[in-house]
């Protein structure tokens, strides 16, 4: 048995987390920190949907925090902030005052709905909260350690802890009470366990024993009488509560089932599943109904309003949709949660913000007002980079794993000029315009670093070696490429005659040429600055505590910002090769960093899928002498100065869920390391067979859960050859700790 942690609870009154209200700003202005002028984005939907119960109202567990929306108009009223992580799960209590939400920051908070202030921090798991969800009384409230393997039961009155359920086999994905209140339900892996509320012991355990039997949500009827399952082989099952056997199981999906939930009458189930539709279901009859197209990318979230007449589904493809139940239409939808920025650039003239993540789309923003635009569709997979030439009239962009192509764009009328086609298998990971348009240079996963006419879109010359990033000079005659993955170096070639120049042993990701074309900054962990005619490093910047993501030379050339999967982005002086200041805003790592041509603005991309403009003067008016990080280190809702260059690290170490899965052909497979370990990832057929060993090799603690520090496995075994569609299961091994998952490879 683990040994458990013992709650302990910080109750905040009165939150000084007040909302903006929306008739008085807009919504891109609402919480920003000093120096910021606007947000792009709402962050990405990491957790589910959930109907106020008299109908007005919706919340959205998103990266960033809950926002509230009208569910009527789809405004926006509300953006609540204040855990520093993904947010999980959303629920209203019975009397629709409360809101409590859960969150990968390991807490559990309770909201007030009328005032949009933070109620209490329930503090006691200890690792990521998975779920919550009041009693129909609303006197008790219940979360699930997705992490800790515990149940945890709250008096909302006095915000105290009432009694902890012994400790599951694993994860806790979801948990439902039972209509009467008398029983709370809690999934982990395949099994339901059914608890008696009055006395805390188990009443009875339901499972799946078949292969890929794994359950991701669990539902009770309005009767009580029938409990639905969302399963990962794609079904839904009904089973009867009094006995736990099983009633019927729905087959109609074709990925795994994310969500369910019954209608107030308890006639029909609707059903949310990976393969991006939303599935009704007669629940007398156990017979399907219909399916609601609509959604580009799997379904996270379904939820019935309470009259019953609405239906509303939350997908990753940054949208939720809301269906009239009797006609089945979309009437609706919600906008703006793009699942990521991977990529920004500005527009020659500052106006406008182009980007590109997995939602498959170029997105254009308007710089003035932080909205979005238009947006331009055709790649077949996730955009990678995005790179507008400096006269404004052509924008490109690269595909990802199954699209390795570049397109380009006219930026005004959306059109598409043409296709580059060149690049194999793997992806286009950078793409740049030379200073005089001639030519543009792509970076893929293939081996290949191409250039190409950028009038004509010809082949010119192909360099060869694995390359994560490309950078022209601004004289257009030296290109520069780095390699953050395989022989850490970075190259310089002599672009008019295609000859190599010269070769810097140096492991980068990102770089960048200064404006007078005299220095290179490359970045891994820390920041080189060399001077290109003679090679020579100037000086080393060092602070960043993860992986340097990327960096940007202001204009003038005299600062250098840096942006890192720490979550900060730090300021140099680059003429004393000094660190000015450091400022921490986003939840997550950042991915991109480009300053608008005027320097006036900086823009900053996350993946907690915001990005935030900066006003740069101010920015560094203000905080040029700052020496400081903030954190709500007390958890009451006040900033509290933190000391510089310390990297959270986990309280235990851990094997987290791969994502996407399924997948097809690719997956990253994150995970948590309590101490310095060696790190290996093996991946087995479902007979046991071992057919990849990743080596990944020796890792300081932290947390290695982004696309840039998790285990990547490219769907292949070690003969090169793509794995069949199927279950497969991968194991960590760090140090004396080893854990095993499963994952799905779905062709």
């Amino acid at each position: 048995m683990k040994t458990r942690r013992f709650s302990t609870l910080t109750l905040l009154m009165v939150s000084t987390l007040f909302i903006q209200n929306a008739s008085a700003q807009d919504y891109t202005q609402w919480h920003l920190p000093d120096s910021a002028k606007a947000r792009i984005g709402k962050g990405w939907m990491s957790g589910n949907v959930a109907f106020s119960p008299d109908g007005k109202l919706i919340a959205i567990a998103t990266s960033i925090g809950i926002w509230i929306y009208d569910a009527h108009t789809t405004k926006e009223l509300a953006l609540l902030t204040g855990h520093t992580d993904n947010v999980t799960s959303v629920t209203f209590s019975p009397d629709g005052n409360h809101l409590a939400s859960s969150s990968d920051d390991e807490t559990v908070r309770l909201w007030d709905v009328n005032t949009h202030t933070q109620r209490a921090i329930l503090t006691g798991h200890n690792s990521w909260v998975s779920s919550v969800a009041f009693s129909p009384e609303g006197r008790t409230l219940a979360s699930g350690g997705g992490g800790d393997e515990t149940v945890r039961f709250w008096d909302v009155a006095t915000t105290t802890l009432k009694a902890i359920l012994p400790e599951h086999e694993n994860d806790i994905v979801h948990l439902a009470f039972s209509p009467n209140g008398n029983t709370l339900a809690s999934v982990t892996d395949n099994t339901v366990y059914l608890w008696d509320t009055t006395n805390y012991e188990r009443r009875m355990t339901i499972t799946r024993n078949i292969d890929n039997g794994d359950i991701n949500f669990v539902a009770f009827s309005p009767s009580g009488d029938t409990l639905a399952t969302g399963n990962w082989d794609d079904t839904v099952s009904l089973w009867y509560v009094a006995t736990g056997e099983l009633k019927a199981t729905l087959t109609g999906h074709t990925a795994h089932v994310q969500s369910v939930a019954f209608s107030p009458d308890g006639n029909t189930l609707a059903s949310g599943s990976s393969d991006g539709t939303v599935c009704l279901w007669d629940v007398e009859t156990a017979t399907y109904k219909t399916t609601l197209i609509r959604h580009k990318d799997w379904v996270k979230s379904v939820a019935f309003s309470p009259d019953g007449n609405t239906i509303a589904s939350s997908s990753t493809d940054g949208t939720v949709c809301f269906w009239d139940a009797v006609s089945h239409d979309c009437v609706a939808t919600l906008n703006g949660h793009i699942t990521e920025f991977a990529s920004i650039a500005f527009s020659p003239d500052g106006q406008t913000l182009a980007s590109g993540g997995w939602d498959k789309k170029v997105h254009l923003w308007d710089v003035a007002s932080a909205k979005l635009k238009v947006s331009f569709t055709g790649h077949a997979d996730e955009i990678r980079a995005v790179a507008f030439s400096s006269d404004g009239s052509t924008l490109a962009s690269t595909g990802g794993f199954d699209d390795p192509t570049i397109r380009l764009w006219d930026p005004n009328s959306g059109k598409l000029k043409t296709r580059l086609v060149g690049h194999g298998w793997g992806g286009v990971n950078a793409i740049a315009f030379s200073s005089d348009n001639r030519l543009i240079a792509s970076a893929g996963s293939d081996g290949r670093t191409c250039l190409w006419n950028a009038t004509t879109g010809y082949h010119r010359a192909t360099f060869i070696g694995e390359v994560s990033n490309v950078a022209f000079s601004p004289d257009g005659q030296t290109l520069a490429t780095a390699n953050g993955r395989n022989g850490f170096r970075v190259q310089l070639w002599d672009v008019t005659n295609r000859a190599h120049k010269a070769e810097i042993r140096e492991r980068s990701y990102a770089l960048a040429f200064s404006p007078n074309g005299q220095t290179l900054a490359t970045g891994w962990r820390d920041i080189s600055l060399w001077d290109v005619n003679s090679g020579v490093i100037k000086t080393t910047l060092s602070g960043h505590t993860d992986g340097i993501r990327s960096i940007a030379f202001s204009p003038d050339g005299r600062v250098l910002v840096s942006g890192s999967n720490d979550t900060t982005m730090r300021f140099w002086d680059v003429e004393n090769g000094t660190q000015k200041t450091v400022h921490t805003v986003h939840n997550a790592g950042i991915t991109d960093l480009v300053f608008a041509p005027d320097g006036q603005t900086l823009a900053a991309a996350s993946n907690d899928a915001t990005v935030l403009l900066w006003d740069f003067p101010l920015l560094i008016e203000s905080g040029w002498e700052a020496s400081q990080l903030t954190k709500d280190t007390n958890l009451n809702g006040v900033l509290n100065p933190v000391p510089l260059f310390v990297e959270p690290i986990p309280k235990k170490t851990a094997l987290l869920a791969n994502y996407p899965n399924p997948f097809n052909p690719e997956t990253w497979i994150p995970y948590q390391l309590a101490n310095p370990a060696e790190v290996t990832v093996c991946i087995y057929k479902a007979n046991g067979t071992m057919i990849r060993v990743l080596a990944i090799g020796h890792q300081p603690a932290g947390i290695y859960e982004d696309r840039h520090r998790a285990a990547y496995w490219d769907g292949r075994n070690g003969n090169g050859e793509s794995a069949a569609s199927g279950v497969y299961f991968y194991t960590l091994t760090a140090g004396d700790f080893t854990a095993t998952r499963k994952m799905v490879v779905r062709k």
